[in-house]
């Protein structure tokens, strides 16, 4: 008799290079041993995804929820009958509507959405206006009918070029709307919160013939061709992950043969190979300056070596071609311990969870021992020629985000500073002394549009200290700007090392006369220790006390992540009410007798 597969199993075969035909074995494979969904125990989010299209989808969806398992993301999927969309998303009584999808994807197909163009158009500019117009009002309808999040699709370049090289002067041509159309969804989707699948870029990296087959297209309607599923699922997983917060935060480097051609060891600082002048030297500069382009951009760098601390940092202090430097470096450990015990140490030492780290080595026994040590890590396979290091990276979207803000571009040296400080109390000795002498101030402030895309950022990425696990989108953040019944915060620390940002998020609302039950209280792990909580809650009680309120309820919801903060609401002075069968636990405070105890952090309205 045949054994059933394992979770585990089946997510390990996710995570391996599959074809069409494996993937949909995979999906059918996973749908029946778990038809329930993923074991309880196992910290998966649950994605209801929609895929609304002009033309047959049905073929990309088994990739699509293989691409959740790999990102741990239990996707559940839903098509809008062919060709009938738009009626899908009006209608009440619709398997859209009784679906309640918390995303969807407009998969428009290129000859659908430039229908309105063609060589006898006259005036181009206004069919494509006209175009983007009726996209909008789609979107539009999405978050009036449905109310989540939307995610548009670009247009594939499928269209045949009519007159070559000048296809341009050719006014109505199809063929030099796509580029003009995607340039114009990208700027609406800015003005209205949609999130963009760039399958043009995809297309630019991998040829048109790779994406689109007109066979497949004029027998079945498949604008997306049945062999670039796994590609196109995966894609779509990763802006799903991303808006659940599960896109890595850390790259971990090797240095020896991965940073720079050589062994420092050996051959000496003067004696790598790295730099201009040699295809091989400049190989590992495009390693070098990928890893600081996404420090700029918010990915923390660390560094794990098997190497004598002093060689290593000789390399980065004094090679005059090195782009990367020791400020870059948030976690430099070089030693001689295994990489999967520097590892757990790179994870505490920045406060994140090993499940947040991207290892990368080009020796292929270190890569299999941190797998096989370590699953939680992601450790691509490298190929042997180092000037494809940096692609390999980036094919594989560990770092997929939907913004950028000031917060994540300073994260690096956030994360840098934090370890200085813990370093100088471990010198020090005397934890109350050093916090004293930070000269921290906690700066607060209620939700605002300026403040918005980072804290939706953090609701949606935080698990560690995140009293109830609770996630929100955009909208409904900027609903609770006006709430007159919510109170919402942001809070951000600062010292005399530097700034940390935003590190905090708080929203209470009144539920019943005078009591204020807090739905979400989560911060960044960074700032842990400093007593930081208790002045959030000084903040708190007292903008509660304000709006007139006499109580303040609390709740914790275990989550396999959040267990840190089991004792946070009783540690703060609030009084147990009832534990529930599983093991959420509620909490009150009489704000008459509260009174905050004394604390090294000024508090300031921002």
């Amino acid at each position: 008799m045949a054994r059933a597969p394992s979770w585990g199993g089946l997510e390990a075969l996710a995570n391996t290079r599959l074809d069409p035909s494996r993937t949909n074995v995979l999906d059918r494979a996973l749908r029946k041993a778990f038809p329930g969904g993923p074991p309880s125990d196992l910290a998966m989010r649950p994605v209801r995804l929609a895929v609304l299209s002009s033309s047959t989808v049905s073929h990309l969806l088994p990739a699509i929820r293989i691409g959740g398992l790999r990102r741990g993301l239990w996707i559940e999927t839903y098509e809008s009958p062919f060709g009938a969309y738009a009626q899908d998303l009006a209608d009440p009584a619709s398997g859209l509507r009784a679906f309640r999808p918390d995303v969807v994807l407009f998969a428009h197909d290129t000859p659908h959405v430039t229908s309105v163009l063609g060589p006898g158009v006259q005036d181009a500019e206004a069919a494509r206006a006209q175009a983007l117009t009726r996209l909008r009002q789609a979107w539009r309808s999405a978050r009036d009918n449905v109310r989540c999040r939307v995610i548009q699709q670009t247009l594939m370049p499928v269209a045949l070029p009519l007159m070559g090289s000048n296809e341009h002067r050719l006014s109505g041509s199809r063929r030099h709307a796509v580029p003009l159309i995607n340039a114009g969804l990208r700027a609406a989707a800015d003005e209205e919160g949609v999130d963009i699948l760039a399958i043009d870029d995809a297309v630019a990296t991998h040829g048109l013939a790779a994406w689109h087959d007109p066979v497949w297209w004029l027998r079945a309607k498949q604008a997306v061709a049945p062999s670039a599923a796994p590609l196109y699922g995966d894609l779509v997983a990763r802006l799903l992950a991303a808006g659940q917060g599960l896109s890595k935060k850390c790259l971990v480097l090797d240095l020896d043969n991965t940073l720079w051609g050589g062994v420092v060891g050996d051959d000496g600082t003067a004696g790598l190979v790295l730099g201009q002048g040699s295809a091989e030297g400049e190989a590992y500069l495009g390693l070098q300056a990928y890893a600081r382009d996404l420090a700029s951009r918010g990915i923390i760098l660390a560094v794990v070596s098997k190497n004598d601390a002093a060689n290593a940092l000789d390399v980065f202090d004094n090679h005059p071609e090195m782009l990367l430097r020791r400020d870059d470096i948030a976690c430099f450990l070089a030693n001689w311990d295994d990489k999967a015990t520097n590892l757990r140490r790179v994870a505490e030492t920045l406060n994140i969870g090993l499940d947040a780290l991207v290892f990368v080595d080009d020796n292929p026994f270190e890569r299999e021992w941190v797998r096989a040590e370590l699953p939680m890590v992601a450790v691509p396979e490298l190929p042997e020629d180092p000037a494809l290091y940096a692609g390999r990276l980036a094919e594989a979207g560990y770092f997929e985000a939907l913004h950028v803000t000031d917060e994540d571009r300073a994260r690096g040296a956030h994360y840098a500073a934090n370890a200085a400080r813990a370093a100088a109390v471990s010198d020090a000795g005397d934890l109350a002394a050093y916090l004293a002498g930070l000269d921290m101030r906690l700066i607060w402030r209620r939700f605002d549009a300026v403040g918005l895309p980072r804290i939706v950022q953090l609701i949606n990425k935080t698990n560690q200290f995140n009293l109830t696990t609770r996630r929100i989108t955009e909208d409904e953040a900027r609903a609770l700007i006006t709430d007159p019944h919510a109170i919402a915060l942001q809070v951000r620390l600062v010292d005399r090392l530097g700034d940390n940002g935003m590190i905090g998020v708080v929203v209470a609302r009144e539920t019943e006369a005078a009591t204020y039950a807090i739905e979400t209280w989560l911060m960044s792990c960074r700032v842990l220790g400093r007593g930081v909580e208790a002045a959030v809650l000084a903040v708190l009680a007292g903008v509660v006390r304000e709006a007139g309120g006499r109580h303040l309820v609390g709740r914790y919801r275990p989550t396999p992540k959040n267990a840190m903060v089991r004792g946070h609401y009783a540690g703060l002075g609030f009084t147990p009410l009832a534990t529930d069968a599983d093991g959420s636990e509620t909490f009150r405070l009489a704000l008459a007798d509260y009174r905050p105890g004394p604390s090294p952090i000024v508090i300031a309205q921002g």
